[in-house]
């Protein structure tokens, strides 16, 4: 994850908002249920214990995910509403003949904000990048298959 991630100051802070809550809370939380599963004694067919313990995994590769984001990750500016598409904006275009709408930015932040998240890094978000409303551009999928996109309207997230 060394590669810098761009991101809008709402999904740096939606990050840095998870991470507090996945360790100021969820793993004091999941401390105290693995202490009170081994006071139940035999460890090997404890299955609150091995629960608990699955939990702690995935919290802590979500902990350090989200702390290597972070750590590489550029925040920027809402870019200017000139209609070039370039990270932090709003893509309305018609994929492989369907309309579809996403942000440009960084996937793993685009959860929380209720719209759908390509990387500048995905073969969609590569192909995107430097276009204008009305170009048509194209990408191989990793299928193999060539889509067409054809670029209807842009506008910088948040407006």
């Amino acid at each position: 994850m060394a590669d810098t991630q761009w991101l809008t100051q709402a999904q740096y802070d939606a990050l840095q908002a998870e991470l507090t809550e996945r360790t100021e809370v969820r793993r004091p939380h999941i401390t105290k249920l693995i202490d009170a599963a081994r006071q139940e004694g035999d460890l090997r067919e404890n299955g609150g214990y091995h629960a608990a313990r699955n939990e702690q995994s995935l919290n802590e590769t979500r902990i350090k995910a989200l702390q290597a984001m972070l750590e590489h990750a550029e925040v920027g500016e809402t870019p200017a509403d000139d209609g070039i598409v370039e990270p932090g904006m709003i893509v309305v275009a018609r994929v492989a003949g369907r309309e579809v709408e996403f942000l440009l930015g960084s996937r793993d932040a685009g959860g929380n904000l209720g719209i759908q998240v390509f990387s500048t890094q995905a073969p969609l978000g590569a192909a995107v990048m430097g276009a204008h409303a009305g170009d048509t551009v194209s990408y191989e999928a990793p299928n193999g298959k060539t889509i067409d996109v054809e670029i209807i309207s842009t506008r910088p997230f948040g407006m």
